[in-house]
This record gives structure tokens, C-alpha cells and sequence, in this order.
């Protein structure tokens, strides 16, 4: 699968921009489902499941690089159209305090595809990682309409090799390394985790002889389903052009490529999204259930798109705990330990 997925689905003439179907019962009965699942007194039930201690800012560690950067392909990207910044994806890292290893982040800002939201879902989301121990390396990819849709793909791909393949430099876990996306980051980190590869062993660069799948995915209102009566129809005319092919939206539509080797999932969204439909949630979510793959959901009633971390949204400022204590469920958070009652 590496060679097909870097020589024919990112062939160098591909990067050059040019411009699930389901039972509408079905898809109604599991929105209503996950609704009632995630009434307000639900989450808050999953809230209190795992004691989430204050997190207090941590000293700084002069060891542990706050603001490098790393380029992803020194020698230039595969299918680059120049040689200036917008050409040269790179990541910038954002060390965890501590001697390690740290379980790593890899954080994809949203912006359509067409610009970096770098600081609300950026960096941002990094201090916000750091302060719970993990490293964050906040991913600076490919954009339209400079490029087609596959090369900030094959960034992410890339990103995931990359972090994994410095792992004993950054003191990361490199069996802890996960992704977060944040709109059109939401869907990029959707395809990594549904279009990964374990490598290729005779690669001439050793980063692509690694895995490039991630352990774990969080994916806040971004698009996991491109398919018709799910996304809207603006979508893929944005993203593909007014003549796409279905084979070009079917490989690009997370939800259908969902197996039992697909890493744990994490979603948060909201049922008003002016952008990405709800149903694009429900439709991911259920192929994630029917494959085994362990996941949790969180769908507000409230809110709109691209709220990050929801500061100053009221009704959905929960969502950030909620996603702490599911990091910390499955062991990338280190436990929270109860102090003894005296």
C-alpha cells in the first residue's frame, strides 16, 4: 500500500490544483441515538468517571525545544510547485516538561484548506498539551488552491513517519504518537487514520520505512464523511473541482475506509455546525462501531463550527475535559492517583 498510496494516489501530476449513501431512517434513528447518548447529564457522568486534577503550569524545561522547526522533506516536498515557505511543510514542536518519553501530538489547524488557523488550533493547542505532559508538534501543510487536496495529505502521512522516526530525539513513545485536527485538519487526521500504511523496509529514506499510522485520533468538526446526503454538495465542488470523479470522493471519505486496524477515535462536534453536517459524525461513528474500533463521541446541541477549545462558549466548555479524561482512560495521560483520605 505505500507505493500505491505515494505513486498513484500522489503521483507528482496530482499535487497541481484543478479545479455513503444511506437509508435516510437509519442515518435519522443513530443521530437520535448518539443524542440521546450525549444529553448534558450523559457527559457529565463521563466527566466525573475519571477524577481531572488542576493542571498547573509546569517550569519550564530548557532541554525541551519550544518553537523548532523541522521540515518535513529538507531536500523539497514531493510534487512541489516552488521553493518558498508555502512549498515546505514542516512541524513546529512544542516539548513536554520531564525527562520522558512523552506520549507526542502531531496538531493539524482547520482553515478549509486554504489557510492555517495557527493559533486558536494551533499553538494554542499545544500549550494546552504541554501543560498535561504531552509533546505537541503543530503541522504546517500544503494549501489550495496552490496545491490539489492530496499534497497537505500526504504532509500528514509524512508528519506521522517523521515524529515517529526522531522519537528517541524528542524523548517521545513512539507507540504513543497521535494526531488532532481541527476542521479541514479534522479531516485530514479522518484519512491518516483510515489510509495508513505499515511502510516500505527498502526505502531509500529511512522515515519511510516506518508506520505512518497514528495511535490514537481526535478529530473536532471536521468532515469524516464526503459522500451524498451526508456532506453537502459545496464540499467536494470546494475540495475536487466541479468534475471530480466518485472514486475521487469515495477515497477521500474517512467513513468508508474504517477497519478494525483504524486507531481509536475521539470526536467532538455540535448538531448546529453551519459547516460539516452532524450527520457526517453519526456516519463515522458507526462505521467505527461496527468495525470494534474503540471510540467515544461528544455531539453538543449548542455551538458552531470552529470553536477550538470552546473558551468562551459556555455550553460547550466541557468538551476539553471530556477529551482529557479519554486521553487518560486509555494511558496517554498518566492517571490521575487519588490522594489518601485521612
Amino acid at each position: 500500500m505505500f507505493a500505491s498510496k505515494l505513486l498513484t494516489r500522489y503521483s507528482p501530476s496530482s499535487f497541481a490544483s484543478s479545479h455513503i449513501s444511506r437509508s435516510a431512517g437509519t442515518v435519522l434513528f443513530l443521530l437520535a441515538v448518539a443524542s440521546i447518548a450525549l444529553q448534558p447529564h450523559a457527559a457529565a457522568q463521563s466527566s466525573a468517571a475519571i477524577p481531572v486534577a488542576a493542571v498547573k503550569p509546569a517550569a519550564a524545561d530548557p532541554a525541551s525545544p519550544h518553537g523548532l522547526i523541522k521540515y518535513l522533506w529538507p531536500a523539497g516536498a514531493p510534487g512541489a510547485v516552488g521553493t518558498e515557505e508555502q512549498d515546505k511543510p514542516h512541524l513546529e514542536i512544542f516539548g513536554a516538561s520531564g525527562p520522558g518519553p512523552h506520549t507526542a501530538v502531531i496538531v493539524c489547524p482547520g482553515g478549509g484548506y486554504h489557510y492555517l488557523e495557527d493559533q486558536k488550533e494551533g499553538s494554542r493547542i499545544a500549550e494546552w498539551l504541554n501543560l498535561r505532559g504531552i509533546t505537541a508538534f503543530v503541522l504546517t501543510y500544503r494549501l489550495l488552491p496552490r496545491y490539489s487536496v492530496s499534497a497537505p495529505m500526504l504532509d500528514g502521512y509524512r508528519a506521522v513517519r517523521w515524529v515517529r522516526s526522531h522519537a528517541e530525539e524528542f524523548a517521545i513513545a513512539p507507540d504513543r504518537i497521535g494526531m488532532w485536527g481541527f476542521s479541514a485538519g479534522g479531516h485530514m487526521v479522518g484519512m491518516v487514520g483510515t489510509h495508513f500504511d505499515d511502510g516500505n523496509p527498502q526505502a531509500a529514506d529511512p522515515i519511510d520505512r516506518g508506520s505512518d499510522r497514528p495511535d490514537f485520533v481526535v478529530s473536532s468538526y471536521g468532515a469524516l464523511s464526503m459522500q451524498p446526503g451526508v456532506a453537502k454538495p459545496s464540499e467536494n465542488v470546494r475540495l475536487f473541482g466541479d468534475h471530480s470523479s466518485p472514486e475521487l470522493r469515495d477515497n477521500n471519505s474517512p467513513d468508508i475506509h474504517v477497519t478494525p486496524r483504524t486507531p481509536p477515535f475521539f470526536r467532538y462536534a455540535n448538531l448546529k455546525d453551519e459547516k460539516v453536517p452532524v450527520l457526517s459524525s453519526v456516519a463515522f461513528y458507526t462505521a467505527l462501531v461496527r468495525a470494534g474500533v474503540p471510540a467515544e463521541i461528544h455531539l453538543f446541541q449548542e455551538g458552531t463550527h470552529g470553536t477550538g477549545l470552546a473558551q468562551g462558549y459556555l455550553t460547550l466548555s466541557a468538551w476539553p475535559g471530556l477529551l482529557e479524561n479519554w486521553l487518560r482512560l486509555n494511558g496517554w495521560i498518566p492517571p490521575v492517583t487519588a490522594s489518601p483520605v485521612h
